[in-house]
C-alpha cells in the first residue's frame, strides 16, 4: 500500500512555481505547471545540487537556477545534452488537496 501524506491545498503551489515540502530527511519540491499539473522531485539538481524549487518552470520542465540544467518534471531526467536524473514522487490531487506518495520514490527513480 502506498504511504501518502497530505501536503496542503493545491492552490498553495503557485502556477509556474514550486513549494518545498520537508518529509523527514527528504526535501521535496512540488511543482505546478501552467495547465495545473503537479509534479514532485527531490529538491536537488543532479548536476551540483542546486535547489530545483527556485528554478524556472516552463512547460513540463524546470531549469535549475545555478547552472541552467533542464529537468523533465514527469520523469526527473535531465534534458540532453545535460545528463542525470533526480528522484520523483507521485502527487495526487484529492478534493483540492495535494497528497504525496513517499514510497513511490525508489520505483519512480528506477524507471
Amino acid at each position: 500500500m502506498t504511504e501518502a501524506i497530505d501536503i496542503g491545498a493545491a492552490q498553495d503551489v503557485p502556477r509556474l512555481g514550486a513549494r518545498v515540502v520537508q518529509a523527514g530527511a527528504l526535501r521535496i519540491a512540488v511543482f505546478r505547471t501552467a495547465d495545473d499539473a503537479y509534479f514532485a522531485l527531490d529538491d536537488r539538481c543532479p548536476h551540483r545540487g542546486g535547489p530545483l524549487s527556485q528554478g524556472i518552470v516552463h512547460g513540463a520542465r524546470v531549469t535549475c537556477p545555478l547552472h541552467n540544467f533542464v529537468i523533465e518534471l514527469d520523469s526527473g531526467q535531465a534534458v540532453a545534452p545535460d545528463k542525470g536524473c533526480v528522484a520523483r514522487y507521485e502527487v495526487m490531487v484529492e478534493a483540492g488537496r495535494l497528497r504525496l506518495a513517499l514510497d513511490s520514490r525508489k520505483r519512480m527513480a528506477a524507471e
